[in-house]
């Protein structure tokens, strides 16, 4: 039993700055590639299919952001009961809350699929995706969709292993299948010639052997994971204990998404060149604010078995150095993103290309401004979700599409372009009061208990 569970890390004892830290760091790589996925899709479209054919598949992100912040937000909260189990040395617990991952992420795959497929030209329609390239958006994300089932299966299973306090296998995973993805993209693309639904198709290939490496990991060196027949017998109340922390951060994350749609839709009215510009910059964006997700995402699993071991001092003091360290990151990331910036959109679509350019830096320098807020932000959010809270993260998310929704109708109409770069530096400002408030009430009761 311990030689299969040796990758494990008991995150209740030692310094907390280290082992934060150290999870971070692997975890950061895993991040980093999984949004080299996106990173990939658009560099390989734009350079190989041009500036229309990157413009359909960036006016897709926010579709992509509205089902897989679902996913994401809502595995995680799923393993947060994992983490709870495991920090409490529950390790039937930690089984059934397998088990309850499983049954819940087969029936959601099932769901969004049905509706992701159905409803994906209709929903692109109404964002009024310009007609020369809504055929191109729609192939892409109907495909997306069809395979959501690869991302879903992917997100809970490396979500399961780090709920254990192992993060460095699943950026193990996650670099391998990204590789596959390098490799696939380019051959269904130029080789096969199948253009757009090449791309994703590439994607689904490779998030399915993916979730093929998760399973066999688990079943050779993490027994605690081994789930049993008899294990998916629920508890009712295990049960909806899953619901209340998975379900409202799943949405939470789309009522995020949301505002990213009305944002792209007011994008869509400024032609062609603003989305391919805006879809570039987002993507380099996506990797730019890794560090700090990162961060966030370790203070969850922290905060999740520290909080099942009672061990509430350590939970205030880990939150404490965390922001720090991330703050830090912030501001190496944003100076790097405002005086590079221009060169890496370049890589996406030739230095002729000078009005896409010129647009994809100025969104770069904007939000690299605004990462402090956002370095915060994440850690606050995850440590309450850690600790089992979700009304205030989603009263936060409110906020942020509130926010969002504000800039897209108000703030584009008035200064165009410009407008839409303020939109995430709005929307994380206005998430972050009510997460900074609700932690620091939370803190002194932690510490008083």
């Amino acid at each position: 039993m311990g030689e299969k569970n040796s990758a494990v890390k008991d995150l209740t004892v030692g310094e907390p700055a280290r082992l934060i830290l150290f999870f971070t760091l692997p975890l950061l790589a895993g991040n980093v590639f999984q949004q080299l996925f996106g990173f990939v899709d658009t560099l390989i479209v734009g350079r190989f299919l041009g500036v229309e054919a990157l413009a359909a598949v960036g006016c897709t992100g926010p579709m992509m952001f509205l089902m897989l912040g679902f996913v994401g937000g809502m595995t995680s909260g799923f393993s947060i009961c994992t983490g709870q189990s495991f920090g409490a040395k529950d390790f039937d617990g930690v089984r059934k809350s397998a088990a309850i991952c499983i049954a819940l992420s087969f029936i959601s795959s099932i769901v969004l699929m049905i509706f992701g497929v159905a409803f994906c030209r209709d929903l692109l329609i109404a964002m009024d995706t310009p007609p020369e390239i809504l055929d191109g958006a729609h192939s892409f994300i109907s495909i997306i969709y069809g395979g959501v089932a690869g991302f879903i299966f992917l997100q809970m299973l490396t979500n399961l292993i780090r709920a254990l306090g192992d993060s460095k296998m699943p950026t193990v995973i996650q670099a391998t299948t990204l590789c596959i993805n390098i490799l696939l993209e380019p051959v269904a693309i130029i080789i096969l010639g199948l253009g757009i639904p090449g791309a994703a198709g590439a994607t689904i290939v490779a998030l399915t052997i993916g979730n093929i490496l998760c399973i066999i990991y688990i079943k050779k060196r993490v027994s605690y994971l081994h789930v049993r027949r008899e294990d998916f017998k629920f508890n009712r109340e295990f049960l909806m204990e899953h619901m209340k922390i998975g379900l409202p951060m799943g949405f939470q994350s789309s009522i995020i998404a949301i505002g990213a749609v009305v944002l792209q839709i007011a994008l869509n009215g400024l032609g062609s060149v603003a989305v391919a510009s805006f879809a570039a910059a987002h993507r380099v964006d996506g990797i730019a604010v890794m560090p700090m997700m990162s961060f966030g995402v370790a203070m969850a699993a922290y905060t999740a078995q520290n909080f099942g071991a009672k061990q509430f001092g350590r939970i205030v003091e880990g939150v404490k150095k965390c922001i720090f360290m991330s703050c830090t990151f912030s501001i190496i990331v944003a100076l790097f993103n405002i005086y590079l910036g221009a060169e890496i959109i370049e890589l996406f679509v030739g230095a002729e290309e000078t009005q896409v350019i010129e647009y994809g830096r100025l969104f770069l320098i904007i939000t690299g401004l605004s990462y402090w807020a956002l370095a915060l932000l994440f850690v606050l959010r995850f440590a309450l979700q850690g600790l089992g809270q979700s009304l205030v993260p989603t009263i936060a998310g409110i906020v942020e599409l509130v926010m969002r929704v504000a800039a897209a109708i108000f703030l584009v109409d008035w200064l165009g372009y410009l407008g839409a770069c303020l939109a995430s530096p709005m929307a994380w400002i206005g998430g972050l009061i009510p997460l900074a408030i609700s932690f620091f009430i939370t803190s002194r009761k932690l510490l008083r208990q």
